[in-house]
This record gives structure tokens, C-alpha cells and sequence, in this order.
């Protein structure tokens, strides 16, 4: 009987499920429980995995929000990508920026909040790994919103004394602070009617 090489030999069983698929789903139950709230049962049912297979593939709880929150951000950067893009009107791009924001608030995952503001306010100052994603999607945001108002600037459509640096910190401030407040249920009307009054601050 012949004997089988190295490169022959049956190799451990390939995952059956899709990785990106359980990510999302995991990010769903960390989104609406928070991190502490969210227990192993809940990301078993949500992921539809044995216990076996979640810890071979994401390692553990902590290491799993991880990747939830590493798509939370990716999916944020792509839509900040698309609505920033430098080929739009910069006025018009910052004005579509801030009218998603609305529309986002003031939906279903509005009443939810937002994954990184929760995290923020429940893990700040407590987890390194956090700390340093939420700090550099921060840094991310306002360095494209600045860009943008740049751009208006160039254009002749910033306002005489608006430093763009300043003015996107402000803006980055107060669409978090509309998170917070969202809570409270403002219409969509109100929301868009502040944040077009804050922009008009900035632009002629």
C-alpha cells in the first residue's frame, strides 16, 4: 500500500459558513446590547454557529467585536468616500454628507444610536484596541471634511475667516452630538433644518 505525502494528506474541514456573513450578524447584537450586554448565547443564535466554530474562526468575544466594529467603520468610510468624493461640488458634497446623516439618524438604526458613539461612551478609556479604532475613524471623518471644505475654499465658497481644519472639527462635533440627540426624537425636518443652519455658518 502506497504511502501519502505531505501534500496528500486530507487537511482540516474548509468553514461551511461565510465569515463577512457572521461578522454582520454579530455586529447587529453588539449594536443594539452593547459589548457588556452581549453574551456568548446571544452571538451563537445570531451567528448560527456552534461554539466550536465561532472561537476557530473569530477567536473569542472581544476579538469578534473587533471585526464587528472593523465593518462598522469600513461601511462608514465607504458611504464618507462617496458623498466627500473630490469629483462632486464641494458645497454640494458637504451638503449630501449632512443630509445622510440626517436620514440615518432619524431611521431605523437611528433609534438604535450609532455603534461607535455606544462603544465610545461604554468602552472609553477601558480597551486599547477600541480606543485606537474610534480615535482613527475620528481622525479619518474630520480629515475628509476638512478636504471638502478646503476645496470650497479654492472655490471662492467658504465663508471670509473659516479655517477648514476648525470648521470640520466643529461639523464632526456636532453630527456626533446629533446621534446623542436623535434620541430624543426630533423630526427629520429639525435635523436637517440645524445642520443646514450650521453649514450656512461656514460657506457664502
Amino acid at each position: 500500500m502506497s504511502r501519502q505525502t505531505p501534500a496528500q494528506l486530507p487537511r482540516g474541514r474548509p468553514r461551511s459558513f461565510d465569515t463577512e456573513a457572521a461578522v454582520e450578524r454579530a455586529m447587529g447584537v453588539f449594536w443594539s446590547r452593547g459589548y457588556h450586554a452581549t453574551a456568548l448565547p446571544d452571538l451563537l443564535r445570531a451567528t448560527k454557529l456552534s461554539r466550536g466554530s465561532l472561537y476557530a474562526a473569530f477567536g473569542d468575544k472581544h476579538s469578534l467585536f473587533l471585526r464587528s466594529l472593523d465593518r462598522y467603520i469600513a461601511d462608514a468610510m465607504t458611504r464618507m468616500d462617496l458623498e466627500l468624493a473630490p469629483s462632486r461640488e464641494p458645497v454640494d458634497a458637504l451638503r449630501a454628507y449632512l443630509a445622510g446623516y440626517v436620514d440615518r439618524t432619524s431611521g431605523a438604526n437611528g433609534r438604535r444610536g450609532c455603534l461607535l458613539v455606544a462603544t465610545a461612551m461604554e468602552l472609553a478609556g477601558q480597551d486599547a484596541e477600541v480606543n485606537r479604532r474610534i480615535a482613527s475613524f475620528f481622525k479619518a471623518m474630520e480629515a475628509r471634511v476638512a478636504d471638502a471644505l478646503s476645496r470650497a475654499n479654492t472655490a471662492g465658497k467658504l465663508a471670509e475667516g473659516v479655517e477648514p481644519a476648525s470648521a470640520a472639527r466643529i461639523l464632526i462635533c456636532f453630527l456626533w452630538g446629533l446621534r446623542v440627540v436623535a434620541k430624543t426624537a426630533p423630526t427629520p425636518i429639525t435635523l436637517q433644518a440645524t445642520a443646514d443652519a450650521l453649514l450656512g455658518r461656514f460657506i457664502r
